[in-house]
């Protein structure tokens, strides 16, 4: 990403308008580039400044607005093309000086967001309004479901809280689901979330996702969460490795002893020397137990040789 598209982009980035990539994209740049840190943090401050002070805008400006809409409405139908959002964005400061009020900066600000709004974007499909649906998320704030009829709703931040309502077999519903199970500011989320996904398991996306919480979540919660939903996979060779790595480092023993009870569903000789290196090392007594239980079910020695 170079300089140009940083500057381009900043605003959108704060009001969570890019697609995740494009986000990932922006802060590698910002990163290693001083001037587009400098300038995302000046940005950043703007926003916190007009976050502070409420300004009432004038009567006029309200109208001025909707005169620009329904001229942009009929341009529309006529076939023109739609001006980009900067020209937006320079068009309003024009209409700006007849104005001549403070809350013309802030009301600028407020622009560059519908802007970014209302600039044409691909389809997405059902449930999802523009661009692709993960694009449109910038926060999931809670997941809730009704066990009589086994529907869902999430409840997610675009630029203003909305609700989406459906199945867990309805495809929007479950990629929204994989975004929260992502979020790390919020680990309930992530235990709400997985804990729906764990039973479609029949999802490509839903088993890497619980393969990954159980990896990488920092939260016990979501790892235990992510074991329940991994015990129909016991069998399958990517799901012992991962089992086999939670019980020889996961910090949490009562995530240890969930990877023992899942690795016995489906016993094999290479799982006598990893019993055998977990007895020698474990310091948790109970963990201990557990293998030496499960190495004596195997027929196997405790110790090693």
């Amino acid at each position: 990403m170079s300089c140009e598209s940083v500057t381009n982009d900043v605003t959108l980035y704060l009001y969570g308008e890019l697609s995740p990539e494009e986000e990932e994209r922006l802060e590698a740049h910002v990163h290693v580039c001083e001037s587009c840190r400098r300038e995302l943090e000046a940005q950043k401050r703007l926003h916190r400044a007009m976050d502070r002070r409420e300004v009432e805008l004038p009567p006029e400006l309200l109208a001025g607005c909707r005169a620009d809409l329904l001229r942009e409405v009929r341009k529309r139908a006529a076939g023109a093309a739609p001006p980009s959002w900067r020209e937006r964005v320079f068009g309003f400061w024009s209409a700006l000086g007849a104005v001549r009020q403070p809350a013309g900066a802030l009301a600028l600000v407020a622009l560059g967001f519908f802007a970014a709004r209302f600039t044409p974007r691909s389809p997405a499909g059902p449930g999802i309004p523009t661009a692709a649906p993960e694009a449109v998320v910038s926060t999931i704030r809670s997941v809730q479901t009704d066990p009589a009829s086994g529907r869902v709703q999430i409840a997610l931040d675009e630029t203003r809280r909305r609700v989406m309502t459906g199945t867990l077999d309805d495809r929007n519903i479950q990629r929204l689901l994989l975004v929260a199970a992502r979020d790390e500011a919020n680990p309930g989320l992530r235990v709400d979330s997985i804990d729906l996904l764990k039973d479609h398991t029949g999802s490509a996306e839903v088993r890497d996702a619980l393969l990954a919480a159980l990896q990488h979540d920092s939260n016990a919660g979501v790892r235990l969460k992510a074991l329940e939903g991994l015990k129909t996979m016991a069998a399958d060779g990517e799901t012992r490795r991962v089992l086999v790595q939670a019980l020889l480092s996961d910090e949490n023993p009562g995530v240890r002893v969930q990877a023992i009870e899942l690795l016995m569903q489906h016993r094999d000789d290479s799982l006598v020397g990893v019993l055998q290196n977990v007895v020698r090392k474990e310091q948790n007594n109970y963990v201990r137990l557990k293998c030496q239980n499960a190495l004596m079910d195997m027929n196997a020695s405790v110790g090693t040789f």
